[in-house]
């Protein structure tokens, strides 16, 4: 066999060998992530059971314990160094109430742990469905039918959203990119993230909100009409904030950048809220388009970096 030939299947071999280990390198924290999976704490399930819920723990499918590894191998760099120190243990959950929810776990030494415990169903969602029924929720619906409100988000998981904004809550905590204090006074120092943005971790800065947004379900609890949709969301277009929910608090308002951000810059996503009154287009919010929210991505270059976390 001629030299060059001997060279050249040398080269390749190693080529192939260095992708392939590299390959399995970077599979190998989502597969142990989701070895992480078990039922919720029982103070979980006491919690929805309180509030006359009958959540049930739920076993993964082979089908989805695939799609929660791509999830977790889809994360920022940092989220899987963070994850693999201080995530104890993920759960799922039938007839959840919510989402997902994120709790602190007691812990033997002075390691912050965390249970996150998701809702099956959004397994079995895509990201465009979820996020619509979400929305849906802050608004009372028009029998008529006159209003519409939607959002494009793609036909990713669902579970790939919530992941992303929940493991991002974990994130914050270990890294306290929002203020993250012990003290019951709710008027802290401010962050580089916080800053001239919030008043208090759910208030914002009084410049910052329209009144039409101050009563929103996530700012005040209770939905609103319909009709509404409209004005809202030509007034969070004003705003810094990326989506309604980001308006409730500073923790929710990081959380929720970090996940339209990912799914719209890195994973090539759209993420489109639009109203329409009759089938007819009445007016449209992208945040990836507003201004004030793109200044405010410089906050998220340390979920990209190596060497944090």
């Amino acid at each position: 066999m001629p030299i060059k030939r001997i060279v050249f299947i040398i080269l390749v071999a190693v080529f192939v060998s260095t992708n392939v280990h590299a390959q399995v390198e970077d599979a190998t924290p989502s597969i142990h992530l989701v070895q992480r999976t078990k039922p919720a704490p029982e103070e979980v399930f006491v919690k929805f059971r309180e509030a006359g819920m009958d959540p049930a723990d739920h076993p993964l499918t082979a089908e989805e314990t695939k799609k929660v590894e791509y999830a977790f191998s889809i994360l920022p760099p940092v989220f899987k160094k963070v994850l693999q120190q201080h995530l104890y243990s993920i759960s799922f959950m039938d007839r959840m109430p919510n989402t997902a929810l994120t709790s602190p776990v007691a812990s033997d030494d002075s390691v912050k742990m965390f249970n996150i415990v998701f809702r099956a169903e959004i397994l079995h969602q895509t990201i465009s469905q979820w996020a619509t029924w979400k929305e849906n929720s802050c608004y009372i619906q028009d029998t008529s039918g006159k209003y519409e409100v939607a959002i494009d988000a793609g036909n990713l998981d669902a579970f790939v959203y919530v992941l992303l904004h929940e493991a991002t809550h974990v994130v914050d905590a270990v890294l306290t990119i929002t203020p993250h204090s012990e003290d019951a006074d709710p008027l802290v120092v401010p962050t580089a993230f916080t800053k001239q943005i919030w008043k208090t971790r759910n208030k914002p800065m009084a410049n910052i909100v329209a009144p039409i947004l101050d009563s929103t379900r996530f700012r005040n609890g209770k939905p609103i009409a319909i009709a509404k949709a409209p004005e809202v969301y030509q007034a969070l277009g004003k705003t810094p904030f990326v989506s309604l929910y980001s308006t409730a608090a500073w923790f929710e308002d990081l959380a929720e950048l970090l996940a339209i951000y990912h799914l719209t810059e890195k994973l090539d996503q759209p993420f489109k809220v639009s109203v329409k009154k009759n089938g007819r287009h009445v007016t449209t919010y992208e945040p990836g388009q507003n201004k004030r929210v793109r200044k405010r991505y410089r906050h998220l270059e340390i979920f990209y970096d190596n060497h944090a976390g």
